[in-house]
């Protein structure tokens, strides 16, 4: 891999592709190697699956790769399978960004403000070999690749789970880059589920009105930064291959398709190609979610595949999704959150928002948003709160604005503000009307989804520190420092502080008050009770 990399660079490539990432995580210890045979339709994901139900702290999630792929029909695999090599933790995310886990926002907020338009060239390893009309089939079509079930005993088939879907809008001929499920339904035949706000529902939309079909490209382990970027919520008419040049400083290297009019990347790993008819829909699903629930059966485009262009020797990537935490809802929160905030304090000039968090075991980023602001004022914060509910369809059923000493990732912490800094009478808005977006109760229309009937609600909630309060009920700073250093003398477990560990002031503490904590710090409390005697009452 390591030479292949080096020859890639000299003809101008310097960002890593898929394999320079795999190294790069097993340099960090980032990458499990699994050469025991394991089976893709029953073992592959549920294996995975245990590190985020297992318990596991984020520093100790891994990608996997699979060296010895077999099925339950016993065809065994020459392609390697790699899951949670994209995006199995933020950490694995910072390798794939080439900066640390902290630094992983400011990427983002740099590529926004400055992406870089991809370039062509005339080949690229990812057409090292190439099927097209009926080679398509007889070279065993999307059966030769081991695609995983990702739910055993409930999916109806492998689908793909990291396949970005390139299509381009008919009128304007500008890119979208998408990731969508696809469902394997036969060796030239692969469905979508192009959910509600999604660009590719638009291009075929628009598609279907001219009466043309959509022509696309199904990339699976491209360069990993376009995989961070084909997953961002970006505005329609965004590119994310440029996106994601501005996450590398340089263009993307793109090469021509052979039977469509798309253009992917040259140094992906592998390439379907194919047309989305316009005038015929037939049941997709079900899949195991990211909402945590099984998907259903729905009517949705499907995609004819018309070529298949992959290297000599491919790895396929496939993601987790389902119940959240997965490497679905990873990938994208790392994006989603500075998108957010670049909303929210830079388009609406929200000035005191600080933080964006979108909550993520079990809801998957969409339902639950905290926003961070310092010192705002009342009108900010509502405008906040206003502005995270409108964002994207479907995102934002409980929305949550807290103060700065507010983890807003710690929800022990959110709930202890919702607990004493909110008066449900006064501080909560209730907003009608909204689409329901992704997940259940689900709708079972005939016709593929465009957007759900406006029956979902929001909450907003104004947990803001109004009024003075109490200092926290810890101790000092100063005394829980020095009591940390006896501690870690005492060789008790290491500590991992959970915020608040220290007490801190919030308005509420008079001169009067600190002086008799002085007092009380040099042992002289009986001064602090001969005054409060000289305070007495009849009562």
């Amino acid at each position: 891999m390591a030479k292949s990399a080096a020859k890639m660079r000299r003809i101008g490539r310097g960002y890593a592709d898929l394999r320079d990432h795999i190294e790069a995580l097993e340099r960090a210890g980032l990458l499990v190697r699994v050469n025991r045979l394991i089976n893709k339709d029953t073992e592959m994901h549920p294996l995975v699956r245990w590190q985020y139900r297992g318990g596991l702290p984020e520093k100790d999630w891994r990608g996997f790769l699979f060296e010895n792929v077999t099925g339950v029909k016993g065809k065994h695999y020459d392609i390697p399978v790699a899951v949670g090599v994209m995006a199995g933790s933020k950490y694995i995310v910072a390798v794939g960004l080439d900066c640390d886990a902290d630094g992983i926002a400011d990427k983002w907020q740099k590529a926004f403000r400055a992406p870089v338009e991809p370039i062509m060239v005339k080949s690229g390893p990812v057409q090292q070999i190439v099927y097209t009309g009926a080679d398509v089939k007889r070279s065993g079509g999307l059966d030769q690749f081991p695609v995983p079930i990702s739910t055993p005993g409930f999916d109806g088939a492998p689908f793909f789970t990291a396949g970005h879907w390139i299509t381009k809008d008919p009128d304007t001929g500008v890119r979208n880059v998408g990731n969508y499920r696809g469902h394997l339904k036969a060796k030239d035949r692969v469905g979508i589920f192009p959910g509600p706000g999604q660009h590719v529902l638009a291009h075929w939309q628009k598609c279907k009105a001219k009466g043309i079909p959509l022509q696309a490209a199904v990339v699976v382990g491209p360069p990993p930064v376009v995989s961070y970027a084909a997953v961002q919520k970006v505005p329609y008419g965004v590119d994310e291959i440029a996106v994601a040049g501005g996450l590398v400083d340089e263009p993307i290297r793109l090469v021509k398709c052979k039977t469509v009019d798309i253009e992917v990347p040259a140094d992906a790993e592998i390439v379907i190609e194919g047309i989305l008819p316009t005038d015929t829909v037939e049941p997709e699903g079900p899949f195991g979610e990211s909402h945590g629930y099984m998907h259903p059966r729905m009517m949705n485009p499907f995609m004819q595949v018309t070529a298949i262009t992959r290297k000599k020797n491919p790895i396929l990537v496939s993601w987790t999704s389902q119940v959240t935490p997965s490497e679905s809802s990873i990938i994208k929160r790392v994006g989603y959150e500075p998108l957010f905030l670049k909303h929210l304090k830079g388009e609406l000039g929200i000035k005191s928002v600080t933080k964006v968090a979108l909550h993520e075991p079990l809801t998957n980023l969409r339902k639950l948003i905290v926003v961070q602001l310092k010192k705002p004022t009342e009108a900010e914060t509502w405008r906040a709160l206003m502005g995270a509910a409108t964002f994207h369809p479907g995102v934002g059923k409980y929305i949550i604005a807290v103060d700065d000493d507010i983890d807003p990732w710690d929800m022990d912490m959110v709930m202890w503000a919702l607990s004493y800094r909110s008066m449900p009478a006064d501080d909560v808005q209730i907003l009608k009307s909204r689409e329901r977006g992704h997940g259940p109760p689900f709708s079972r229309d005939d016709e593929p989804v465009e957007t759900r009937q406006a029956d979902e609600s929001a909450m907003l909630i104004n947990a803001i520190l109004r009024d003075k309060f109490p200092p926290v009920s810890l101790p000092k700073k100063e005394y829980m420092e020095n009591a940390r250093k006896i501690w870690e003398e005492l060789g008790l477990p290491r500590l991992a502080p959970k915020n608040p560990w220290y007490g801190y002031e919030l308005g509420d503490w008079d001169d009067e008050l600190e002086q008799e904590a002085r007092n009380a710090m040099k042992g002289d409390y009986l001064i602090n009770g001969e005054k409060l005697k000289g305070q007495r009452k009849k009562i």
